[in-house]
Protein backbone atom coordinates (compact mmCIF):
# COMPACT_ATOMS: atom_id res chain seq x y z
CA UNK A 1 0.00 0.00 0.00
CA UNK A 2 1.50 3.61 -0.82
CA UNK A 3 0.79 5.84 0.91
CA UNK A 4 1.77 9.87 2.11
CA UNK A 5 4.82 8.98 3.72
CA UNK A 6 6.02 6.17 1.82
CA UNK A 7 5.10 2.52 1.22
CA UNK A 8 3.50 0.98 4.87
CA UNK A 9 3.81 -3.15 4.44
CA UNK A 10 2.12 -5.37 6.70
CA UNK A 11 3.36 -8.64 7.55
CA UNK A 12 1.41 -10.96 9.57
CA UNK A 13 3.66 -12.27 12.25
CA UNK A 14 1.69 -15.56 13.39
CA UNK A 15 -1.91 -17.15 12.22
CA UNK A 16 -3.54 -16.29 15.70
CA UNK A 17 -2.27 -12.16 15.93
CA UNK A 18 0.04 -9.74 15.32
CA UNK A 19 1.37 -8.00 12.38
CA UNK A 20 4.50 -6.01 11.90
CA UNK A 21 4.24 -2.95 10.15
CA UNK A 22 6.67 -1.01 8.87
CA UNK A 23 7.18 2.15 6.41
CA UNK A 24 5.63 4.37 8.98
CA UNK A 25 7.88 7.43 11.23
CA UNK A 26 5.33 6.95 14.40
CA UNK A 27 7.76 10.36 15.86
CA UNK A 28 6.37 12.53 12.00
CA UNK A 29 2.65 13.14 11.78
CA UNK A 30 0.69 10.57 9.28
CA UNK A 31 -1.68 11.77 6.82
CA UNK A 32 -5.08 10.55 7.41
CA UNK A 33 -4.46 7.39 4.98
CA UNK A 34 -1.85 6.46 6.47
CA UNK A 35 -3.27 6.41 10.10
CA UNK A 36 -6.47 4.80 8.89
CA UNK A 37 -3.95 1.92 7.55
CA UNK A 38 -2.24 1.72 11.04
CA UNK A 39 -5.86 1.74 12.60
CA UNK A 40 -7.03 -0.93 10.80
CA UNK A 41 -4.15 -3.54 10.68
CA UNK A 42 -4.37 -2.56 14.52
CA UNK A 43 -8.14 -3.66 14.42
CA UNK A 44 -7.68 -6.61 11.56
CA UNK A 45 -4.00 -7.75 13.72
CA UNK A 46 -4.91 -7.29 17.32
CA UNK A 47 -1.29 -6.01 18.13
CA UNK A 48 0.90 -4.53 15.66
CA UNK A 49 4.54 -4.00 15.66
CA UNK A 50 7.02 -2.02 14.39
CA UNK A 51 11.04 -1.60 14.32
CA UNK A 52 13.49 1.09 14.27
CA UNK A 53 11.26 3.91 15.68
CA UNK A 54 12.71 6.92 16.94
CA UNK A 55 10.44 8.93 19.42
CA UNK A 56 10.36 10.97 22.46
CA UNK A 57 8.16 11.12 25.07
CA UNK A 58 5.65 13.87 23.42
CA UNK A 59 5.96 11.97 20.31
CA UNK A 60 4.86 9.26 21.48
CA UNK A 61 2.09 10.87 23.29
CA UNK A 62 1.13 12.35 20.15
CA UNK A 63 0.84 9.24 18.27
CA UNK A 64 -1.16 7.48 21.04
CA UNK A 65 -3.53 10.29 21.40
CA UNK A 66 -5.01 10.49 17.92
CA UNK A 67 -6.59 7.09 19.25
CA UNK A 68 -8.45 8.50 22.12
CA UNK A 69 -7.82 10.30 25.64
CA UNK A 70 -4.50 8.94 27.50
CA UNK A 71 -4.97 6.78 30.51
CA UNK A 72 -2.47 7.34 33.62
CA UNK A 73 -1.88 3.42 35.33
CA UNK A 74 -2.95 4.57 38.90
CA UNK A 75 -0.32 2.64 40.63
CA UNK A 76 2.80 2.57 38.55
CA UNK A 77 5.53 5.22 38.44
CA UNK A 78 5.57 7.67 35.60
CA UNK A 79 8.67 9.01 33.86
CA UNK A 80 10.28 12.42 35.45
CA UNK A 81 7.99 15.00 33.69
CA UNK A 82 5.38 13.36 31.97
CA UNK A 83 2.96 11.96 33.96
CA UNK A 84 1.37 10.34 30.88
CA UNK A 85 4.27 8.10 30.03
CA UNK A 86 4.73 5.01 32.66
CA UNK A 87 8.34 3.88 32.89
CA UNK A 88 8.53 0.13 33.25
CA UNK A 89 12.15 -1.39 33.58
CA UNK A 90 13.95 -3.98 35.54
CA UNK A 91 17.54 -3.91 36.56
CA UNK A 92 19.54 -6.50 36.38
CA UNK A 93 20.00 -7.69 39.42
CA UNK A 94 16.04 -7.68 40.54
CA UNK A 95 14.25 -11.05 40.31
CA UNK A 96 11.22 -9.88 39.47
CA UNK A 97 9.75 -8.17 36.45
CA UNK A 98 6.52 -6.14 35.66
CA UNK A 99 3.32 -7.72 33.85
CA UNK A 100 4.79 -11.54 34.68
CA UNK A 101 1.89 -13.21 34.05
CA UNK A 102 -1.04 -13.19 31.51
CA UNK A 103 -3.43 -10.17 32.13
CA UNK A 104 -5.39 -7.78 30.10
CA UNK A 105 -4.35 -4.44 31.08
CA UNK A 106 -6.44 -2.37 34.68
CA UNK A 107 -9.56 -4.33 34.16
CA UNK A 108 -10.37 -3.26 37.47
CA UNK A 109 -11.21 0.56 36.04
CA UNK A 110 -14.43 1.31 34.84
CA UNK A 111 -13.19 2.19 31.26
CA UNK A 112 -10.27 -0.30 30.69
CA UNK A 113 -7.76 0.89 28.23
CA UNK A 114 -8.50 0.48 24.48
CA UNK A 115 -5.11 -0.54 24.52
CA UNK A 116 -1.29 0.55 25.48
CA UNK A 117 1.73 1.73 23.11
CA UNK A 118 5.23 0.15 24.28
CA UNK A 119 8.62 1.35 23.41
CA UNK A 120 12.00 -0.57 23.60
CA UNK A 121 14.44 1.97 25.12
CA UNK A 122 16.65 -0.40 26.74
CA UNK A 123 16.54 -4.00 25.61
CA UNK A 124 18.92 -7.02 27.10
CA UNK A 125 21.11 -9.24 24.64
CA UNK A 126 17.84 -12.34 24.49
CA UNK A 127 15.41 -12.70 26.18
CA UNK A 128 12.43 -10.55 27.89
CA UNK A 129 10.08 -11.23 24.95
CA UNK A 130 6.15 -10.63 25.28
CA UNK A 131 3.56 -12.70 24.45
CA UNK A 132 -0.03 -11.86 23.44
CA UNK A 133 -3.22 -14.02 23.22
CA UNK A 134 -5.84 -13.25 20.90
CA UNK A 135 -9.20 -13.34 23.07
CA UNK A 136 -12.32 -13.44 20.21
CA UNK A 137 -10.21 -16.77 18.99
CA UNK A 138 -10.20 -17.96 22.64
CA UNK A 139 -14.04 -16.97 22.80
CA UNK A 140 -14.98 -18.84 19.22
CA UNK A 141 -13.41 -22.03 20.39
CA UNK A 142 -15.31 -22.70 22.74
CA UNK A 143 -18.58 -25.04 22.66
CA UNK A 144 -22.58 -23.22 22.28
CA UNK A 145 -23.29 -24.12 25.63
CA UNK A 146 -20.63 -22.28 27.00
CA UNK A 147 -20.62 -19.52 25.20
CA UNK A 148 -24.63 -19.46 26.41
CA UNK A 149 -23.37 -19.94 29.92
CA UNK A 150 -20.47 -17.29 29.85
CA UNK A 151 -22.93 -14.66 27.86
CA UNK A 152 -25.16 -14.63 31.08
CA UNK A 153 -22.22 -13.94 33.17
CA UNK A 154 -20.73 -10.85 34.62
CA UNK A 155 -17.22 -10.63 36.63
CA UNK A 156 -15.99 -8.39 39.24
CA UNK A 157 -12.55 -6.95 38.82
CA UNK A 158 -10.35 -5.44 41.21
CA UNK A 159 -6.82 -4.39 41.64
CA UNK A 160 -6.41 -5.50 45.01
CA UNK A 161 -4.63 -8.71 44.69
CA UNK A 162 -1.89 -6.69 42.82
CA UNK A 163 -1.88 -2.87 44.28
CA UNK A 164 -3.63 -3.72 48.00
CA UNK A 165 -2.11 -2.59 51.26
CA UNK A 166 -2.43 -6.54 51.81
CA UNK A 167 -1.86 -7.17 48.10
CA UNK A 168 0.23 -11.08 47.53
CA UNK A 169 1.88 -10.54 45.02
CA UNK A 170 2.91 -7.02 43.25
CA UNK A 171 3.08 -5.08 46.39
CA UNK A 172 4.67 -7.69 48.39
CA UNK A 173 7.44 -8.08 45.62
CA UNK A 174 8.75 -4.62 46.10
CA UNK A 175 11.20 -5.26 48.93
CA UNK A 176 14.36 -6.32 47.93
CA UNK A 177 12.98 -8.04 44.47
CA UNK A 178 12.55 -4.80 42.30
CA UNK A 179 13.72 -1.64 41.76
CA UNK A 180 10.36 -0.57 40.11
CA UNK A 181 8.24 -0.45 42.99
CA UNK A 182 4.45 0.10 42.10
CA UNK A 183 2.27 1.93 44.63
CA UNK A 184 -0.02 0.55 47.24
CA UNK A 185 -3.06 1.87 48.31
CA UNK A 186 -6.31 1.43 49.82
CA UNK A 187 -8.09 2.43 46.80
CA UNK A 188 -6.95 -0.87 45.27
CA UNK A 189 -9.86 -2.60 46.95
CA UNK A 190 -12.55 -0.61 44.96
CA UNK A 191 -14.39 -3.52 42.27
CA UNK A 192 -16.17 -3.13 39.22
CA UNK A 193 -18.59 -5.58 36.96
CA UNK A 194 -17.80 -6.28 33.53
CA UNK A 195 -19.28 -8.75 30.93
CA UNK A 196 -17.33 -12.22 30.81
CA UNK A 197 -17.52 -11.84 27.16
CA UNK A 198 -17.32 -8.64 25.93
CA UNK A 199 -18.62 -7.08 22.10
CA UNK A 200 -15.71 -5.23 20.81
CA UNK A 201 -16.84 -1.85 20.16
CA UNK A 202 -15.18 -1.51 16.82
CA UNK A 203 -15.40 -4.71 15.34
CA UNK A 204 -18.25 -5.99 16.38
CA UNK A 205 -16.98 -8.89 17.80
CA UNK A 206 -16.99 -11.19 20.95
CA UNK A 207 -13.83 -11.89 23.12
CA UNK A 208 -13.34 -13.54 26.54
CA UNK A 209 -13.00 -10.80 28.89
CA UNK A 210 -11.46 -12.73 31.84
CA UNK A 211 -7.93 -12.35 33.38
CA UNK A 212 -5.86 -14.02 36.44
CA UNK A 213 -4.86 -10.53 37.20
CA UNK A 214 -7.49 -8.74 38.10
CA UNK A 215 -10.65 -11.10 37.80
CA UNK A 216 -11.51 -12.03 41.85
CA UNK A 217 -15.15 -14.22 40.99
CA UNK A 218 -18.30 -14.14 39.31
CA UNK A 219 -20.92 -11.76 39.88
CA UNK A 220 -23.17 -13.50 42.48
CA UNK A 221 -21.20 -16.31 42.71
CA UNK A 222 -18.53 -17.08 45.97
CA UNK A 223 -14.79 -17.34 45.28
CA UNK A 224 -14.83 -21.32 45.52
CA UNK A 225 -17.73 -21.30 43.06
CA UNK A 226 -15.82 -19.47 40.36
CA UNK A 227 -12.66 -20.61 40.90
CA UNK A 228 -12.97 -23.93 39.10
CA UNK A 229 -14.38 -22.41 35.89
CA UNK A 230 -11.74 -19.32 36.17
CA UNK A 231 -9.02 -21.57 36.37
CA UNK A 232 -10.09 -23.65 33.24
CA UNK A 233 -10.79 -20.21 31.52
CA UNK A 234 -7.22 -18.69 32.23
CA UNK A 235 -5.98 -21.86 30.70
CA UNK A 236 -8.02 -22.12 27.48
CA UNK A 237 -7.40 -17.94 27.18
CA UNK A 238 -3.87 -19.13 26.42
CA UNK A 239 -3.56 -21.84 24.78
CA UNK A 240 -0.42 -21.57 22.00
CA UNK A 241 -2.53 -21.39 18.90
CA UNK A 242 -4.24 -18.04 20.37
CA UNK A 243 -0.78 -16.63 20.94
CA UNK A 244 1.92 -14.54 19.10
CA UNK A 245 5.82 -13.92 20.65
CA UNK A 246 7.47 -10.51 19.68
CA UNK A 247 11.23 -10.56 20.39
CA UNK A 248 11.88 -7.09 21.10
CA UNK A 249 14.86 -4.61 19.55
CA UNK A 250 15.67 -1.22 20.76
CA UNK A 251 13.30 1.16 20.04
CA UNK A 252 10.86 -1.02 18.63
CA UNK A 253 6.83 -0.88 19.43
CA UNK A 254 4.49 -2.80 20.46
CA UNK A 255 0.90 -1.48 20.53
CA UNK A 256 -2.54 -3.99 21.70
CA UNK A 257 -5.46 -4.01 21.37
CA UNK A 258 -6.45 -4.41 25.21
CA UNK A 259 -9.94 -4.99 24.70
CA UNK A 260 -9.46 -8.23 22.79
CA UNK A 261 -5.81 -9.72 24.07
CA UNK A 262 -4.14 -10.86 27.27
CA UNK A 263 -0.29 -10.38 27.16
CA UNK A 264 2.27 -11.80 29.19
CA UNK A 265 6.19 -10.13 29.73
CA UNK A 266 8.12 -12.94 29.63
CA UNK A 267 11.44 -12.75 32.76
CA UNK A 268 14.13 -15.30 31.01
CA UNK A 269 16.79 -12.36 31.17
CA UNK A 270 18.44 -12.45 34.52
CA UNK A 271 21.64 -10.40 34.96
CA UNK A 272 20.81 -7.73 32.49
CA UNK A 273 18.63 -4.51 32.32
CA UNK A 274 15.21 -4.13 30.29
CA UNK A 275 13.29 -0.35 29.89
CA UNK A 276 10.19 0.87 28.09
CA UNK A 277 7.86 3.64 28.25
CA UNK A 278 4.76 3.31 27.78
CA UNK A 279 1.56 5.12 26.79
CA UNK A 280 -2.14 4.05 27.41
CA UNK A 281 -5.51 5.43 25.73
CA UNK A 282 -8.48 5.05 27.58
CA UNK A 283 -11.40 2.71 26.23
CA UNK A 284 -14.69 2.52 27.09
CA UNK A 285 -16.80 0.38 29.43
CA UNK A 286 -17.12 -3.02 28.71
CA UNK A 287 -20.74 -4.33 27.18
Amino acid sequence: MAHGNGAISIKRLSGALGAEISGVDLAGSQDNEAFAAIHQAFLDHCVIFFRDQIMTPDQHVAFARRFGRISVHPYAPALPGHPEVMTIFKEKDDKVNFGGGWHSDMTFLEKPPLGSILYAKDIPPYGGDTMFANQYLAYEALSPGMKRTLGALNAVHSANAQYGVDGRSEASRNNDQRSMKPMTSEDAKAEMVHPVVRTHPETGRKALYVNVGFTQRFEGWTKDESRPLLRWLYEHCAQPEFTCRFNWAKNSVAFWDNRCTQHYALNDYHGFRREMNRVTIEGDRPR
